[in-house]
């Protein structure tokens, strides 16, 4: 119960708006800068659709349906196909050449390493995991756990209770996992568990010494030119192995193709055969709300014969099709833990069907660079154009109403549609030159409640918020925590920027529009992309005489969290204190306090 108690307390922390200090796991920085000054290696070769059998008609008519879809929030995408790029864009404001949080589609990686360090005889499918910890496991650890091995870690079916909560309950992950009590017999049944895979990093540094990555770095990653790599690791320096891994989307495609080949890249088996094919046949049968049949050695098998992916949550998947030659990598920010049915369903309508011949096809020229433009507007801004206006804006800012309680993150606003004009733009710019506001209680941060937990950096409390101009950009300050930020803020076309958190930079893209409530009241609505993540910060400022009122979101959002929470809830519900709170008049009350978490609402006042 200690897990549950650290994670119960770091949640009513959170509740509470106590921001800073509140991790029960060690800090450190870690992640360094994107390495954009370092050359990019062994790059696939691009070529026409036509050249290996498909119409570039068919290739842009995929990227269209992937961007109109309002369900995946694409950021990037890469199609191969007979080991050639055929495709290829990232959604604007994304940047195709940056690395992206890979979250669970690193488990593949993890499963390769695995498949290394058996192949070099330091291990086996049977090797019990209390052997490999001997030092380490109690006598009730060793006697709940006796009959756990490699094997049962790879497929899901430890049944050990220690799971993702345990990486943000406390330091010590390897010794909660051997003393963790245990749901069910080894090997009975599927049960997904990223602390499975962090067992499996865990093994490959108890046996050679070094972490998973530079295990991998020789063997693996270099082979292959994979140089821009950063892999998160756990308070004790073990690679996180489940997730944390960072990676270039064209990297994550050449994962693919190296599986596609039976291991093989450029004539070096790298990955050995054998252990490709076992990896990617289905061992279990995981519950249908994955979205996929079938589950081997961290690798999902998918509804077409022969497809397997490397999945990970929001929408970082690396898809392969053996029957026709294919490789398809995304990266998004979805609202889906598991397999996004919706991308799947795209991805059928639009690639070929099952084991199609494909023969090469006369080129089309006026076909192929219709697609190279669509893929080059979707990776910029659009053009110039006046900014839409929404209703009035008043300079005296008279308020309408009381705020308190007015508003919902889901209200509209009018829609007396009017074009801004540059010079109005302008102007409302300058009416916010200099201003200074400083926030009642500082609960919420820049970075997105997801992103705090995920990379066990959590936030100071944005105290203060503030704008200025400088040579004529408009920029949004921010006092979070002692630290001092200043982002520039695009109107039609993003601004980039860098933000420290705690000594970890974030490269991140800012939109900023101006609009009007039904209220009458002036309101700045800004996105933050984080571009090397799936996750985005959304913040409204609603503008009164003397005072602001601000409401954080994030995207992926209060769903998916929700969701992700219900393991705890569910233990917190077990509270008899909670239990009555939840269940007073019908309305479970732990979930609002929750939701006004995940989406605070603060106010602040003018000081300048």
């Amino acid at each position: 119960m200690a897990k549950e108690a650290a994670t119960i307390e770091l949640i009513w922390d959170l509740m509470r708006g106590r921001t800073d200090d509140i991790s029960r796991v060690e800090y450190f920085p870690q992640k360094p800068a994107f390495p954009a000054d370092l050359p990019y290696e062994q790059p696939f070769e691009r070529t026409s659709p036509e050249a290996e059998g498909l119409p570039s008609r068919q290739i842009e008519e995929l990227l269209r349906a992937l961007k109109t879809s309002k369900e995946l929030h694409m950021h990037t995408v890469m199609i191969l196909k007979g080991g050639k790029v055929i495709g290829e864009t990232a959604f604007y404001p994304y940047r195709q050449e940056l690395w992206h949080a890979t979250y669970s589609m690193c488990k593949s990686v993890t499963s390769m390493a695995i498949g290394l360090l058996i192949s070099e005889g330091k291990l086996s499918l049977d090797t019990k995991i209390v052997d490999v910890f001997r030092k380490n496991v109690s006598l009730f650890g060793f006697i709940r756990q006796k009959d756990l091995t490699v094997r049962h870690l790879l497929t899901m079916t430890s049944g050990v209770s220690f799971n993702e909560t345990g990486a943000i309950s406390g330091n010590d992950w390897v010794k909660g996992y051997l003393e963790a009590f245990c749901h069910h017999e080894p090997g009975t049944y599927f049960e997904y568990n990223s602390m499975n895979t962090y067992m499996l990093s865990a093994i490959i540094t108890e046996i050679t010494g070094e972490t998973m990555l530079d295990y991998l770095k020789p063997r693996l990653f270099a082979p292959l030119g994979i140089t821009r790599v950063f892999w998160e690791t756990c308070p004790k320096g073990k690679n996180k192995g489940g997730w944390g891994l960072f990676l270039c989307v064209e990297d994550m495609a050449k994962l693919g193709q190296l599986y596609l080949d039976g291991g093989k890249w450029k004539g070096q088996q790298v990955i050995p055969e054998d252990w490709v094919r076992e990896s990617v046949d289905a061992k279990v049968v995981p519950p249908e709300d994955t979205g996929f049949p079938g589950y081997g050695y961290q690798i999902w098998a998918c509804k077409r014969a022969g497809q397997f992916a490397f999945n990970g949550m929001l929408g970082q998947n690396v898809f392969v099709y053996p029957d026709v030659d294919m490789v398809v990598v995304t990266t998004a920010g979805n609202e889906v833990l598991f397999n996004s049915n919706a991308l799947q369903d795209v991805l059928e309508e639009h690639l070929p069907p099952e084991s199609a011949y494909l023969p090469p096809l006369p080129e089309d020229k006026r076909a192929y660079q219709s697609l190279l433009a669509y893929q080059w507007e979707l990776s910029h801004p659009a053009p110039a154009a006046p900014a839409l206006r929404y209703g009035g804006w008043k300079r005296d800012n008279r308020r309408k109403k009381a705020s308190a309680g007015r508003l919902s993150q889901t209200d509209s606003w009018k829609r007396e549609k009017r074009w801004l004009d540059p010079g109005e733009l302008s102007c409302k710019q300058r009416v916010l030159d200099g201003r200074r506001y400083v926030m009642m209680t500082p609960q919420a941060g820049l970075f997105t409640l997801m992103g705090q937990v995920f990379h066990n950096n959590y936030t100071d409390g944005i105290r203060e918020l503030g704008f200025h101009m400088e040579k004529e950009r408009f920029y949004l300050d921010v006092r979070e925590g002692e630290k001092n930020v200043a982002l520039p803020v695009g109107f039609g076309k993003a601004e980039y920027a860098s933000i420290d958190f705690h000594g970890e930079p974030y490269l991140c893209a800012v939109e900023g529009r101006f609009a009007s409530d039904e209220d009458g009241r002036e309101v700045l609505a800004l996105t933050i992309y984080y571009l090397e993540d799936a996750i985005r910060r959304r913040i409204k400022i609603f503008f009164e005489e003397e005072k602001i009122e601000v409401h954080f979101s994030e995207v992926p959002g209060k769903k998916i969290i929700l969701d992700g929470l219900a393991s705890i809830t569910s233990v917190l519900s077990d509270v008899a204190v909670v239990r009555k709170i939840r269940e007073k008049g019908n309305v479970d009350l732990l979930t609002v306090a929750m939701e006004g978490t995940i989406e605070p609402v603060v106010f602040a006042k003018r000081i300048i």
